[in-house]
């Protein structure tokens, strides 16, 4: 009996001690397993164009390189054409942002005193609630290290930069030669959890990238309409770089297009009454057409989670990685789903069925 037990308490200390092991493997392997969830994003997202492709009869292998040849000149053009103009727009917003600032610390003044504020009171109370000096200096710090958390996931690999290219690497590889290694890690589960879990790689693939390409192109479609509505609406010295803004923090559910708006509102109050009121509309008409028109049309039921754990996902993402894992955790979760739903709840329910 004594034997057993020792036998036993060894088995389990083994095991805890390879648990830890595995743990702190996989801590040291934080910033590879960063990257590694960025290219299989990518690659779910860009899989169905290589499907298209080898639909017209191309090797699959030259369909991956006319793909990233194709999207790195797409990028890159972008870049040339408007990246200029952007980043002198943003700059001119930031160098005004103050006198922006005391524009609504004006505006909170006159507010506070026709609700019956005494005159005395009313600087100490706009002071405790608004400095636009220390705002400033809060916001551009705190999207610095927003940038920095996003981009620090990488700094293991020798910079952020270098991190992007190996995840366009590996998904490139991945794309290459799916079937292959996808068939490969299923065959080490055993029987029938291999045939369970290779009927999933599709549609865990299609949610995954689905959601990322619904995104990307609601949110260039935004981006553009904003654009075009703040130079309508008397904002032409800042609508591209606005637009831009607008557009990338859309790619963020739920708190994205709040993010966008702020700079917009903020630069609409000083120029006055009416053009924070039409820019305000703008917002609201072009948030309520993406949640009605949009997004059902475009990114669909690609996403079937729950929204408060699509929120949690958002969050927890934005907690660890900064933006980028905002971007990337949400189609994981999406992904997620479906072996939860397909290995799981559907066969639960069918199961408990069959017993009434």
């Amino acid at each position: 009996m004594s034997n057993q037990r020792l036998t036993l308490s060894l088995s389990n200390v083994l095991l805890l001690a390879a648990v830890g092991s595995l743990l702190v493997l996989l801590w040291q392997l934080k910033n590879l397993i960063v990257v590694l969830m960025i290219a299989i994003v990518i690659a779910a997202t860009l899989a169905p164009i290589i499907k298209t492709a080898e639909k017209l009869s191309i090797p699959r292998w030259l369909a991956v390189i006319l793909v990233y040849l194709g999207l790195i000149a797409t990028l890159t053009g972008i870049g040339l054409i408007i990246g200029p103009t952007v980043a002198q727009q943003i700059e001119n917003f930031i160098n005004r942002l103050p006198s922006y600032l005391e524009v609504v610390r004006s505006l909170l003044e006159r507010l506070a005193l026709r609700f019956g504020v005494s005159e005395a009171d009313t600087p100490t109370i706009i002071n405790q609630l608004f400095d636009p000096q220390a705002l400033t200096a809060w916001v551009i710090s705190s999207s610095q290290q927003l940038l920095i958390s996003s981009y620090g996931v990488t700094r293991g690999i020798i910079g952020s930069v270098l991190g992007f290219l190996l995840a366009l690497l590996f998904s490139g590889y991945m794309l290459s030669g799916s079937n292959t290694l996808l068939q490969g890690i299923v065959n080490l589960f055993p029987y029938p959890w291999d045939v369970r879990l290779s009927a999933q790689i599709e549609p865990v693939a299609r949610r995954m990238g689905g959601y990322l390409q619904g995104r990307i192109l609601v949110s260039a479609i935004l981006g553009v309409a904003i654009s075009l509505g703040l130079g309508i609406l008397g904002l032409s010295e800042f609508a591209l770089g606005l637009g831009v803004i607008a557009g990338f923090t859309n790619l963020i559910p739920f708190f994205g297009p709040i993010l966008g708006a702020v700079p917009a509102l903020i630069a609409a109050i000083a120029q006055g009454g009416w053009t924070f009121l039409w820019v305000f509309l703008l917002f609201v008409v072009i948030q309520n057409v993406e949640t009605y028109v949009l997004d059902p049309l475009l990114v669909g039921s690609s996403v079937r989670v729950h929204p408060l754990y699509q929120l949690l996902a958002v969050l927890g993402g934005a907690q660890v990685l900064g933006i980028l894992g905002a971007l990337i955790v949400p189609p994981w979760v999406a992904g997620a789903s479906v072996l939860l739903e397909n290995l799981y709840t559907k066969p639960k329910l069918l199961k408990e069925a069959k017993e009434i």
